[in-house]
């Protein structure tokens, strides 16, 4: 890891005299690069030093090839992916942060952001060993963050997979342990909360839309969305209206002229900015339920539509999962505990 700390004095005064700036590209998830295969054995690079001769480094796969990583990371970046640090019981040393869309605030997190909009020396100057990205990070700013430290991209048949993103992130953390009891646990709940939704709406239909705050178009969450599908419709076994279960995109703007027919019997929306306790969201929500084309959609008729907190319904993972399943039993089984 030596080589790590010469290279990063160097690349600081490059880095800061360029100004380079890294830009969000879109929803995590959403891009589609082709992976390379992660099913290679761990290669180890010995390292020696005065006192004895250890493993310090291993060259892993990841999304865009080779790239070699410290055995034991200690400070880690996670970008959008801090929530499965969390799980593992892991502090990252920096948030991800979009100055159009936030942070995850559900995660409670006390360490500094980097805007993924601004400069990269932001992330430089919290020494990361390890940096983590996923689906948002194309080539080019894959080979930005490599110079700041080894970085790792996930690859994207990874992703959608909850417990598969766990397990791999806690094997380049070397945590592999504690992710078996997180995994033990998660899978424990997801067995409780099924029961239990199942008791309480059997076969009636759910489906998730996102409510565009500028334009006040509506997206749908379909059966393979990142954020939503593994955890509702394959963990929960719960069931989704017929638009949604035949969609192949993860989500979609529904178009007017499907609203009359979307059999919904119960509606999980959320607004793709701010809260619900702004009023131009809520008067925006006021809006559509008085809107004719919705209010013959059962959900709307029988008064089932249930706003909820944005940024764990926009994200799949194991501590946000917790949070959807809180909200699941809350709304949709009451008298559960």
């Amino acid at each position: 890891m030596g080589k790590w700390r010469l290279m990063k004095a160097g690349w600081m005064s490059l880095i800061t005299a360029a100004m380079i700036t890294v830009t969000a590209c879109g929803q995590a998830g959403d891009q589609t690069v082709a992976p390379v295969g992660t099913d290679q054995p761990a290669q180890t690079t010995t390292v020696s030093n005065e006192a004895t001769s250890q493993a310090e480094t291993r060259v892993v796969n990841d999304g865009f090839g080779e790239v070699e990583i410290p055995t034991n990371p200690k400070r880690i970046s996670a970008l959008y992916r801090e929530d499965y640090l969390v799980a593992l019981g892991v502090t990252p040393i920096v948030q991800y942060y979009n100055p159009m869309w936030g942070k995850q605030e559900y995660l409670k997190l006390d360490v500094p952001l980097f805007d993924v909009t601004g400069n990269i020396e932001a992330l430089l100057v919290s020494e990361p060993d390890i940096i983590i990205a996923a689906g948002e990070v194309d080539a080019a700013q894959y080979e930005l963050y490599s110079k700041v430290a080894p970085t790792f991209r996930i690859p994207d048949d990874i992703l959608p997979d909850s417990r598969k993103t766990l397990t791999l992130i806690a094997e380049l953390l070397g945590l592999s342990d504690k992710a078996e009891q997180v995994l033990a646990d998660y899978d424990a709940r997801i067995v409780d909360v099924k029961a239990k939704l199942n008791a309480a709406i059997g076969d009636e239909k759910l489906v998730v839309l996102r409510m565009n705050v500028v334009d006040k178009s509506i997206n749908i969450f379909g059966i393979h969305n990142t954020f939503v599908g593994q955890l509702l419709y394959e963990d929960l076994g719960l069931k989704a209206p017929g638009f949604a279960e035949a969609m192949t995109e993860g989500n979609i703007v529904l178009s007017k002229e499907v609203v009359p027919e979307l059999d919904a019997d119960h509606i999980i929306i959320l607004p793709s900015n701010g809260t619900w306790d702004e009023e131009s969201n809520t008067k925006a929500l006021e809006e559509m339920k008085t809107d004719p084309l919705w209010k013959n959609v059962p959900a709307f008729k029988n008064g089932h539509v249930y706003p909820v907190e944005r940024s764990y319904w926009q994200a799949g993972a194991i501590t946000a999962n917790g949070l959807k399943m809180d909200d699941l039993l809350r709304l949709l089984a009451p008298g559960s505990k």
